[in-house]
């Protein structure tokens, strides 16, 4: 499709729909050693040889901590309304429980203020990852323990931020956390163990609903939420599609939505792992049914039972296997379908609604070029956003309750396992210098953000 004109696309898109952009504490912030954060299950993986694409590290990354003014300064001149940002357990408890330290929530306290005076709504994000790493050292998310000690932490940033700060999200992406970290090992910490990964699973469901708790009773005018990446799954065998289903989709809505997980979720992992079960008890999942759902798209997924197919990083799913895309795709080789993205928000809101659905992440990496005099053209990022905006407004018509659409990302940063190398942001990041250069998606975004408000 071409990219749409932004008046034209606002005026397809719901008058009430807040737009704005997303980040994370260890992609972006820098400043690993100061003011006292402790170290993170990220900063020890990425100190491990072979496990960053490009050797880096989120040591530096956009270095936030010190230019967080500017970035606001430049998302209010993008006209951006709501801005999503994780915290960083490590600076607010650098054992990961117990000792709280003040210059960390300062920084918070500082960020938030400073969003509020630009007139953009902050949403912060409990967990994106950075873990810890003397809990990491303890066993981790396997560990039952590790979701009481998350509560505690919620407790604390609630507590100095509810104040001011509405709408919290738990968790981002638990699937990752558990699947990629535990037993994939692509992801910190780095291991290989279907039992630790199952466990992690149901642990990250605990700690959401453990953690909802603790931010209710921190605020009594907390909207709670959670981040899933969710996404539609279709292939040539129904029951291979199911138990992918199973595991990367409803596990988690269930879980952390209903306080359930799916028996057909337990019966693809128990094919893998014989009688290792996780540790359930009575209550565990009885937590606060969240006010509001995160939904991150990326790309669909398709399988296969054949061997070309493309093995997946849960074991479990077996003989399932990820066909490669054809056609276009991003710098990161995912497919790109817009209309499976408008699909995906149609199934959620009739299978699990009718929460409302904010759209924390959508975005794509492409091989930028430099910018010059100020400008960077990138027509397949803003084709990409362009797309996806309009399926957002086939599912607003159709019925889906979507309050918000933050673009991932707001700048380059660091890509996890692949370093530097993937460049998501609509505002390019110089790593030598820092200097930020809004791209031409920046410019074409802003543009049907200010269409949008003009029609309130």
């Amino acid at each position: 499709m071409p990219i749409l004109d932004p008046t034209e696309l606002a005026a397809r898109l719901p008058s009430t729909i807040r737009m704005g952009t997303a980040t994370s504490s260890y992609q972006i912030e820098g400043a690993v050693d100061e003011d006292g954060r402790g170290p993170a299950n990220w900063d020890v993986f990425c100190a491990t040889p072979g496990t960053i694409a490009d050797g880096s590290s989120g040591a530096v990354a956009c270095d936030h901590y010190h230019r967080m003014p500017d970035d606001v300064a430049l998302m209010a001149d993008l006209g951006m309304e709501v801005y999503r940002f994780s915290i960083a357990w490590p600076r607010i408890m650098p054992e990961g429980a117990g000792r709280v330290e003040r210059r960390g929530l300062d920084f918070y306290d500082r960020l938030v203020d400073a969003l509020l005076a630009a007139g953009i709504e902050p949403v912060p994000t409990l967990y994106h990852w950075d873990l810890p790493q003397a809990l990491e050292d303890a066993g981790g998310w396997p560990e039952r323990d590790t979701a009481g000690r998350f509560a505690d932490y919620a407790q604390v940033v609630v507590e100095r931020l509810g104040d001011r700060v509405t709408r919290w999200a738990t968790l981002n992406e638990p699937w990752c956390s558990s699947h990629l970290g535990y037993h994939a090992g692509a992801h910190a910490p780095g291991e290989t163990d279907a039992a630790k990964a199952m466990a992690a699973a149901y642990n990250l469901l605990r700690a959401h609903h453990l953690g909802g708790q603790a931010v209710r009773a921190a605020s009594s005018s907390a909207q709670l939420g959670v981040v899933l990446n969710v996404t539609t799954i279709h292939g040539d065998d129904e029951d291979a599609v199911r138990a992918l289903d199973a595991i990367r989709n409803r596990w988690w809505l269930d879980g952390c939505l209903r306080g359930s997980v799916p028996a057909d979720a337990l019966e693809a992992w128990s094919a893998v792992l014989g009688d290792a079960e996780p540790d359930v008890r009575s209550g565990d999942l009885a937590g606060e049914t969240p006010d509001w759902l995160g939904v991150n798209y990326y790309y669909p997924e398709v399988v296969t039972t054949e061997p070309e197919g493309v093995a997946f990083p849960d074991a479990c799913v077996d003989p399932a296997r990820s066909v490669p895309p054809t056609g276009e795709t991003t710098a990161m080789g995912w497919r790109i379908d817009a209309s499976a993205f408008a699909d995906l928000l149609r199934r959620v809101h009739e299978g699990w609604g009718p929460i409302p659905i904010a759209i924390t992440e959508n975005g794509a990496a492409f091989d930028d070029d430099q910018p010059v005099e100020g400008r960077l053209p990138d027509p397949r990022r803003t084709t990409y956003l362009s797309d996806h905006l309009a399926a957002v407004a086939d599912a607003a018509a159709d019925g889906v309750p979507i309050t918000d659409y933050m673009a991932w990302s707001l700048m380059d940063n660091f890509e996890w396992a692949l370093g530097y190398s993937k460049r998501f942001g609509i505002v390019h990041v110089d790593y030598d210098t820092q200097v930020r250069t809004p791209k031409d998606s920046a410019r074409w975004y802003a543009d049907v953000v200010a269409a949008v408000k003009a029609r309130r």
